[in-house]
């Protein structure tokens, strides 16, 4: 099984994630993103980055997760290629260890420009096979 596929849709441009679990699901939908940020460009890990998140509910939480990366992205110019990430799903909180490093021309491709995680079509599935699905404004 992939760790993602990519998912065109008008528009917008998505991942559908897999994992063991919502941990594992949870770090593939970040990779699938930054693989789409940076064209599948190669990401040193240079530099980590911890992150502490809780949400009213998964649905929320896995929008947090990935808003917040793109936040880090936009905000300091950083791209991240490992995401070693904890999903407490009764309490809906995350934590997470990224690491990576600062976006480069000369390094990077430039790929598509994500502007915001959105909800629609969001999916969560817990159980066999264990995948989220979510949908990025471009």
């Amino acid at each position: 099984m992939n760790a993602y596929e990519i998912i065109e849709h008008t528009a917008d441009i998505g991942v559908k994630a897999y994992g063991i679990d919502l941990s594992e699901a949870f770090a593939h939908a970040a990779q699938g993103m930054f693989d789409i940020i940076t064209d599948k460009s190669e990401i040193e890990n240079k530099g980590t980055y911890r992150i502490e998140l809780s949400a009213e509910n998964l649905e929320e939480l896995l929008v947090d997760w990935l808003g917040e990366l793109l936040f880090l992205q936009g905000a300091e110019n950083l791209v991240f290629g490992e995401f070693n990430v904890t999903v407490d799903e009764k309490n809906f909180c995350l934590s997470a260890i990224v690491s990576g490093e600062e976006l480069t021309k000369e390094k990077h491709n430039i790929g598509t420009e994500i502007k915001a995680v959105t909800y629609h079509m969001l999916e969560i599935h817990r159980q066999d096979p264990c995948f989220v699905k979510v949908l990025f404004d471009i």
